[in-house]
């Protein structure tokens, strides 16, 4: 059937892990709804902190402010619905939601790399250019590269949709995913998805190896510079500032880059295996990032230690 003819699937149904047994449907659902608790707990207690406290009012924590905006994002477009799958049984979703929460999810995932790319452009001016860094990174120039991000965004996610949209969705509808994304709907496609799927692959590979490549060229200039330091306590605090920053980027990019390429290069895991993975690198760095924010930055840090100190005083 060629990609003109008309859709006949008016709507998708998700079905998550097709590997798990009914009778682990309720556990699935609390460990999801619990993942979700916690995400967006860690996530509000920042943007809390970055609220009350003009301190953290720098050019860092307007990135970390903005990452953390789009983790919490980009969580409730996905969880809710897996969430209610095995909670309710309500998989079901329409075709225009589907195609939404497509767009989203691949947006807020282009956001976070090219925050991630402003992040380490931050930690590269900082310290292989320090005395100029005030004059190039500011907060007025980390809003304009901020918003830029946010705005380029929807060019990789658009692009997306627009050619996956048309295609003729004529026979099965059920979406082996928790979430509908790019690859799990155009296999559901009545046509041939390889001139589909190239050109989502290179778009993802521009959008994820594009920042990525700056972030190697700019923690290698960071190691040069680091070396040139001449103490040891130099140089270990130098590098500690930016332990934190390197574990975030670990995070989204390592196990990404693994799936997309293992995917394109003819390498094959089971589709309940497949899906763990990526949802494990969708759910993590939500996760996991608060943790960073808060043990790994010393403003952020001292804070949370005085209100701590401060609500054992009120307990005694």
């Amino acid at each position: 059937m060629s990609a003109g003819n008309h859709s006949f699937v008016t709507g998708f149904v998700i079905v998550g892990f097709p590997g798990l047994q009914p009778e682990f449907y309720g556990l699935a659902s609390t460990v999801l709804f619990l993942v979700y608790c916690c995400i967006l707990t860690g996530n509000v207690v920042v943007i809390i902190l970055f609220a009350t406290h003009n301190v953290l009012h720098k050019p860092m924590y307007f990135i970390i402010l903005n990452l953390v905006v789009s983790d919490v994002l980009f969580s409730t477009t996905t969880l809710p619905k897996i969430i209610a799958r095995y909670w309710f049984q309500a998989g079901a979703i329409s075709f225009f939601g589907c195609f939404l929460q497509m767009y989203l999810v691949h947006y807020f995932g282009s956001v976070t790399s090219f925050l991630l790319l402003i992040m380490a452009l931050d930690r590269y001016v900082s310290i292989c250019f320090p005395l100029r860094y005030p004059m190039i990174i500011n907060n007025s120039s980390i809003h304009i590269l901020n918003v830029t991000a946010w705005v380029l965004a929807h060019l990789p996610s658009l692009s997306m949709v627009i050619r996956a949209y048309p295609l003729p969705y004529c026979d099965t509808n059920k979406i082996m995913q928790c979430y509908c994304d790019h690859i799990a709907i155009t296999m559901l496609a009545c046509t041939d998805r390889a001139p589909y799927s190239f050109p989502a692959f290179v778009v993802a590979m521009v959008v994820l190896l594009g920042p990525l490549a700056f972030i190697i060229f700019s923690y290698c200039s960071i190691i040069v510079a680091v070396v040139q330091i001449a103490s040891t306590q130099g140089r270990l605090k130098t590098l500690s500032t930016c332990s934190g920053q390197l574990i975030i980027i670990a995070l989204y990019y390592l196990p990404r880059c693994f799936i997309y390429l293992s995917s394109n290069i003819g390498i094959r895991f089971s589709t309940d295996l497949r899906i763990v993975i990526i949802m494990l690198y969708s759910l993590l760095p939500p996760l996991i990032n608060p943790l960073i924010y808060c043990l790994r930055t010393d403003e952020i840090k001292q804070i949370m230690i005085k209100r701590f100190r401060s609500i054992q005083v009120h307990v005694r």
